[in-house]
């Protein structure tokens, strides 16, 4: 069997998709951390002996992230917008137009037209406002898994309001209404409210009839989808696998 690779080397994980024309065969992925190329060469290891096949399986391998220009293995780099879009369009089986990316550094909202090519996108890379390092932060403070996030939210009674995103302001913020008594289950409704509220801001009176796809780990965040959908009042599609979307792309970079 002959197959392709493709890496996202991202600011916060290192994701590794093995794919055979359109159809994923493994994905998996660890946290970023330095040597970011020798991380993804294990995974790639991984996911090829618990397919039972050996390097010379792997044809070709696309990259794609921050990192990307680290990997001297990869045959072809794409940026992480085109890597994203050839993802997730091929994934929504055409049906995605708008799209929402919360990365661990950044927020990209990327517009598709009809045949899945770029239209317009912008990128919120110069604040940490409801990025995963946002949430990472938050998770911290408040001693509490991020894995915990949506079932707590869920079990929130007070509709408290966060009035501001900006990491530093944020985290004051919280502080204080920890002091007040305010229990972690009200602030992290409140944290996905606002994250909600940043989201709707930069996309500003775009038409989303057809829904919004969000892709990114947070994506999993099921009090997060809710808390978008009532924000931008439409749909909020979420894969089954969301953190992998930019790495599929990679592979199809490539060409099938």
């Amino acid at each position: 069997m002959t197959i392709k690779a493709g890496f996202d080397l991202g600011s916060t994980a290192i994701k590794v998709v093995l794919a055979d024309g359109e159809k994923i065969l493994w994905s998996g992925k660890t946290p970023t951390a330095p040597g970011q190329l020798t991380l993804a060469q294990e995974l790639l290891g991984k996911g090829l002996a618990e397919l039972g096949l050996t390097a010379d399986s792997v044809s070709q391998v696309a990259a794609t992230g921050y990192g990307k220009r680290l990997c001297g293995l990869a045959e072809a780099q794409i940026d992480e917008i085109r890597a994203n879009s050839l993802g997730l369009f091929r994934l929504s089986e055409g049906r995605a137009r708008h799209i929402v990316n919360i990365g661990g550094q950044d927020i990209k909202l990327i517009r598709l037209d009809d045949r899945g090519l770029v239209s317009d996108f912008k990128m919120n890379d110069k604040c940490a406002a409801g990025t995963g390092r946002f949430f990472e932060l938050v998770a911290r403070l408040l001693d509490t898994p991020i894995t915990e996030f949506s079932r707590l939210s869920q079990e929130s009674t007070e509709n408290i309001t966060l009035n501001s995103t900006c990491v530093v302001f944020a985290e004051s913020e919280m502080v204080s209404l920890m002091a007040k008594g305010v229990g972690n289950s009200d602030i992290i409704k409140a944290l996905h409210a606002a994250v909600a509220r940043r989201v709707a801001a930069m996309m500003g009176r775009s038409d989303l009839g057809e829904g919004v796809w969000l892709d990114g780990g947070p994506a999993m965040n099921r009090a997060l989808v809710e808390a978008m959908e009532d924000e931008l009042m439409t749909d909020v599609f979420v894969l089954e696998k969301p953190q992998y979307t930019v790495a599929y792309g990679a592979v199809l970079s490539l060409g099938l």
